[in-house]
């Protein structure tokens, strides 16, 4: 893949885009968590745009991808704010309630607010259907007419339908956050990191490589996902691989931001300067920037 003569080049500068990072604030009244939630489990309790950015500024990240925090369900509104609050600073990825009475209206209603993506996943572990149902099927199309992708948060065992919505539904740009989660057991079982380079051959399908903290050894310098890493390499190419870190759970000690950037900017002598910079800058932003 690199060339002799830009392998160990050193990947300096900045302008580097980190594609998932959560953030909310402790402001409950205005922004009131979803049903079901609570303000005392809500840990740490606040971690606005101004808390992220002393953390990923220092070392050369300007762009951010938000990602819709769970416990706000499908009110958008802090997300929205910090778009419009932080111009070219943050893209959005909002989640839309696929049961709502028009789930396509709220998609493009999104998309013209900076929204570039919708978030999600099964309601339940093991879940039969949830891809079926048919605002669901509405969203994928929409995703596909708007240019907006659908980002999963799935684990391994959901990879097969992804693929069947690929199948059907192959103009749509579909991100799947933290490698499907394999390795959060602790284990990057063979198997399962197949199952997830065969998607490659969907043309959109694209992998965020992210949340190291949360899997394998869970411990920086987090030498153990260079082999996973390089083997997605492999199958997709650095231009459908993004590097992200899920913040604020990256920086909980023992973790830190630099330690997750590091990783992809420093460790990975198997690449280039420019496939790396793909890697930190470039997918993230043509798929969420462009």
């Amino acid at each position: 893949m690199a060339d002799e003569t830009t392998t160990n080049a050193p990947l300096v500068g900045g302008h580097f885009i980190d594609a998932h990072v959560h953030v909310w604030t402790d402001d409950f009244e205005r922004y009131p968590l979803a049903a079901g939630f609570s303000k005392d489990g809500i840990k740490p309790q606040r971690f606005t745009p101004a808390d992220l950015f002393a953390h990923c500024r220092p070392v050369g990240v300007d762009r951010i991808v938000l990602i819709q925090m769970n416990f706000y369900g499908y009110d958008n509104s802090y997300l929205l704010d910090c778009l419009r609050e932080h111009p070219g600073v943050f893209s959005g990825i909002a989640q839309v309630d696929e049961h709502g009475a028009d789930p396509a209206a709220e998609m493009r209603r999104l998309n013209k607010l900076g929204v570039r993506g919708v978030r999600i996943y099964p309601q339940r572990r093991k879940s039969c259907g949830w891809l079926d149902v048919s605002g669901m099927q509405q969203m994928w199309r929409t995703a596909a007419a708007e240019r907006m992708a659908m980002c999963p948060l799935i684990d391994a065992e959901e990879l097969s339908a992804i693929d069947r919505m690929c199948r059907v539904f192959p103009d749509t740009r579909v991100v799947i956050d933290h490698f499907a989660r394999i390795g959060v057991d602790g284990q990057f079982r063979a198997n399962d990191i197949k199952n997830l380079c065969d998607l490659a051959r969907h043309k959109n399908v694209y992998v965020k490589l992210s949340a190291f903290y949360a899997l394998g050894a869970k411990r920086p310098p987090y030498a153990d996902i260079i082999p996973p890493i390089r083997t997605l390499v492999g199958a997709y190419g650095v231009q459908r691989l993004m590097w992200a870190t899920d913040c604020p759970f990256q920086v909980e000690p023992p973790h830190t931001y630099a330690a997750s950037l590091q990783l992809v900017r420093d460790r990975l002598d198997f690449l280039s300067t420019s496939e790396r910079q793909w890697l930190l800058q470039r997918t993230a932003e043509s798929v969420f920037f462009g």
